[in-house]
């Protein structure tokens, strides 16, 4: 498992960067601009994101750091950040796939930390299960934004890319609703896990990589990349905590 979870710890790591190297909140952070001592609250998110990303890095304080990422981004990012997003724009369906980024983060987290603190059996269990969960809802949520945004997620693809640029869009979009259903109930969810990781990584390769050659001074395409990164980290963090559960 350690492979995957520092994946996972290098992609929030590159986040806690891009937030110090901007010096704004990220995308999928929404703090209003005149929030009082924001320019502060931006350093201490990057800074605190970017050593608890790093001490994922390391067996012995991988604990702490993926705690501490869960609790930052349950109740900062989603509840704090998201929360009044979510009751603002509550019929818009980007609203949800943004707040479902955070909790993927999240879930992640609080599986790594399920596998590395000291935890009866019993409660490491039902703290995997509970990421696992999380974890396959948001891909739900994933797979539904292709289909409800194909507009924006056609032109991503390679226009080489044989057949179509809306044919990919729609298959990688029903990817992530397979795996979103695999984990959630179990049905060869680890074979899920293991395809959407190595499909994330081909994001990184035909999607992302060309998109910040493109524009490598965008804040926002940045913040893709690197969330794209933290999520292969966490497909490949629930593909081994579901080798686990079996053993």
């Amino acid at each position: 498992m350690a492979f995957g979870w520092r994946i996972y710890g290098l992609g929030v790591m590159v986040l806690g960067v891009l937030c110090l190297a901007f010096g704004d909140f990220n995308p999928g952070q929404p703090v209003p601009s005149n929030f009082p001592i924001r320019t502060v609250l931006v350093y201490a998110a990057g800074a605190f994101t970017l050593f608890a990303g790093a001490a994922i890095e390391w067996r012995r304080s991988a604990a702490w750091g993926a705690a501490a990422l869960a609790a930052y981004y349950a109740l900062i990012v989603i509840v704090l950040m998201n929360g009044p997003l979510l009751l603002a724009h509550y019929a818009e369906y980007g609203t949800y796939e943004g707040l479902a980024e955070q909790v993927a983060i999240a879930a992640s987290g609080l599986i790594v930390f399920a596998a590395t603190a000291r935890l009866d059996a019993t409660m490491a269990a039902r703290l995997t299960r509970l990421g696992q969960l999380a974890f396959g809802v948001c891909l739900l949520v994933f797979g539904g934004a292709h289909f409800v945004y194909m507009n924006l997620t056609a032109p991503l693809v390679p226009k080489w890319l044989p057949p179509t640029q809306e044919f990919w869009g729609y298959v990688t979009g029903i990817g992530f609703i397979a795996a979103g259903v695999a984990i959630l109930t179990g049905v060869q969810g680890r074979l899920a896990a293991i395809l959407l990781t190595a499909m994330l990584a081909i994001f990184a390769l035909l999607v992302h990589e060309p998109i910040l050659l493109a524009d490598h001074a965008s804040h926002w395409n940045w913040t893709e990349s690197a969330f794209n990164l933290a999520l292969t980290g966490g497909a490949w963090v629930v593909a081994d905590s579901l080798a686990r559960m079996k053993r």
